[in-house]
């Protein structure tokens, strides 16, 4: 696949300002196309680690498995912190586009989970490792492996 360079370069912010997106942001926008080439995007809760997308999800069911099992390709899209500038038309923001292929993440599945909780749920990490025990059997956690990752921002 051959990316396309950023129009606007001097909002290009480097790796470090990425990785701080990654790990902040709450959820980002997962894009997959269907077996019709029709465009699927849904918006998913995730965790960023050791240089990998991960998130979790119903196992072997639902639509955006039945589209990564056609075509692993995807595309994933993460808004960080954003503000309205209303008297200059335009908005501060932060972003990051990832290129990469989905897999189902395998062995550390156990270990993702438990990140999402402390992702999401720190306050009940107790509550939540029961829950997993329970839930885990019908969850799946998928990674993505980065090939291409571009962040933006406008700061003022």
């Amino acid at each position: 696949m051959v990316y396309k360079e950023m129009r606007k370069k001097e909002r290009q912010i480097d790796k470090e300002e990425i990785e701080g997106i990654l790990k902040n942001a709450e959820y980002g926008i997962l894009a997959t196309v269907s077996e019709d080439n029709t465009p699927y995007a849904v918006p998913l809760s995730f965790v960023y680690d050791d240089g990998r997308i991960y998130f979790h999800c119903a196992k072997d069911t639902g639509h955006k498995l039945k589209n990564i099992e056609n075509e692993n390709q995807v595309c994933f899209t993460v808004v960080g912190k954003t503000e309205v500038l209303a008297s200059k038309f335009s908005a501060k923001y932060e972003s990051v586009v990832i290129f990469g292929r989905a897999k189902e993440a395998g062995r550390k599945k156990e270990n993702i989970l438990k990140k999402l909780l402390e992702k999401y749920c720190r306050q009940y990490l107790d509550k939540g490792v029961l829950y997993l025990e329970r839930a885990a059997v019908r969850t799946a956690v998928y990674e993505i492996e980065i090939q291409h990752i571009t962040g933006k921002a406008r700061k003022n």
